[in-house]
């Protein structure tokens, strides 16, 4: 198991490039961004987390923009979103934009997607809630049509194109880990995934999480695949949380990095990274 970061990245916390470099010469295998693309005024959908929503979800930078410039002052570590509203994006557009910044990183970038929670963020797109499991998971296939065919062609119930030509291509097939932790989530993994990104906290079931992972490991092998990877974001940073992960069978802890300064995040990053040795 390896150690990477996620993080709301905004217009008045740590910018990119420094966060990634710092993160690299830490040691981290990836960081990955969340994304909103903006937050309604009239807040009607309830947040997981209390009344008031933090300021961070309204002052994200676009998720894309931000690894492109993290990708050219970095090597190694994995670049990714955790996780991309996909459905509030047209797919042939977002097919051309995650294709560029896979090529831009070197083939560094892991797609994370989830459908959101916040419904009046999706009607400003023109979705209707009721759908969205459904879109995202049609608007996953029409991307990986892009990326893959050089005369691709969709015809869903949300997504209708005739054949197109559209490059770059990306150097990899980014591996799409779908979000997520409900009753049908695996489903989800094993039609439209490459992986699991499930969110963990102090209170999560570990041992039935792990049940869970045992179970994506054997349906994927009935099926014919190869090691589907978890990449759980929300970690608990200490050595048993670690060590719990593990056990679990998952392959990629992602830790909170703050929505602060250089300094209060950079110092995060130095505690953090006592996690690696």
């Amino acid at each position: 198991m390896d150690h990477g970061l996620f993080t709301f990245l905004t217009d008045y916390g740590i910018d990119g490039p420094t966060l990634a470099r710092a993160a690299e010469e830490r040691g981290f295998a990836g960081v990955y961004l969340t994304e909103h693309t903006h937050i309604p005024t009239s807040r009607r959908t309830p947040w997981s987390g209390g009344a008031e929503l933090p300021r961070r979800y309204s002052h994200t930078y676009d998720p894309f923009v931000a690894l492109a410039a993290m990708a050219v002052v970095t090597e190694r570590i994995a670049l990714g979103t955790a996780v991309s509203l996909v459905l509030q994006h047209h797919p042939i557009g977002l097919a051309k934009t995650t294709a560029s910044l896979d090529r831009i990183s070197g083939g560094r970038f892991e797609f994370g997607v989830g459908p959101g929670w916040n419904r009046e963020e999706m009607a400003n797109h023109g979705v209707d809630p009721r759908t969205r499991t459904r879109r995202m998971l049609e608007h996953l296939a029409a991307i990986r049509e892009i990326w893959t065919h050089d005369e691709a062609e969709f015809h869903g119930e949300f997504v209708d194109f005739d054949p197109i030509w559209s490059w770059p291509k990306p150097l990899r097939t980014p591996p799409v880990l779908i979000g997520g932790e409900g009753p049908t989530v695996l489903d989800r993994v094993l039609s439209h995934g490459d992986g699991w990104m499930p969110r963990v906290d102090a209170n999560t079931d570990l041992d039935a999480l792990g049940s869970r992972i045992a179970e994506l490991r054997s349906r994927a092998a009935d099926a014919g695949r190869g090691h589907l990877p978890v990449v759980a974001f929300g970690g608990v940073a200490d050595r048993a949380a670690v060590e719990r992960y593990e056990a679990a069978g998952i392959d990629r802890v992602l830790y909170a990095v703050p929505d602060a300064g250089a300094d209060e995040a950079l110092r995060a990053l130095d505690e953090l990274a006592g996690l690696l040795s």
